[in-house]
């Protein structure tokens, strides 16, 4: 399966430009693996907001945990993931009390059985991804772990990536290869 990472800061136009790519690639057909929770009234309007942006036509897959299988058994050739800083965030606190290094490692498994189920796959995988590195060090212990473990994700899947692109104001800017 090829990979394509788009990556970049908050309100960049990551998820609007993956979701051009995706339908330039698939059109109506498209798996979206959806990784958000609703939380609270603020976020329940976000996902609301992202589900209208998306074709009706479009699989959306609620996987908030365990993207792979939700990949896996994707009916699309096409497959949008948004986000992977989310599925970093929801393994991290799924093991918040068993300390950084077992939350890390959950975190870390669930990024390599998404890239193992993409390699046993045809088609295409776009993955969107917050950029989190470029900000101060967070204060609480939580936070940096998260930030270390979404950048650890990150480097891990654009390794893994054939392609990778940047945004920066919603400009698209292709940084590999």
């Amino acid at each position: 399966m090829r990979v394509t990472l788009v990556t970049g800061g908050a309100r960049s136009g990551k998820s609007r430009f993956a979701q051009e790519r995706a339908y330039a690639a698939g059109g109506a057909d498209v798996t979206f693996i959806a990784t958000g929770i609703v939380t609270d009234a603020e976020m329940e309007g976000r996902i609301a907001r992202h589900r209208a942006d998306r074709p009706a036509t479009w699989h959306t897959v609620d996987a908030p945990r365990d993207a792979a299988r939700a990949l896996t058994l994707a009916p699309s050739l096409v497959v949008l993931l948004d986000c992977l800083t989310f599925l970093v965030s929801n393994a991290l606190f799924a093991h918040e009390q068993d300390g950084e290094d077992v939350a890390a490692a959950a975190a870390a498994r669930e990024v390599d059985a998404l890239l193992d189920a993409a390699a046993g796959r045809d088609g295409q995988l776009i993955v969107v991804t917050n950029e989190v590195g470029w900000g101060v060090v967070p204060e609480h212990a939580l936070a940096r772990w998260f930030r270390d473990a979404a950048g650890h994700a990150n480097q891990r899947v654009a390794q893994a990536a054939d392609e990778v692109y940047l945004l920066v104001a919603g400009v698209a800017l292709r940084i590999y290869p």
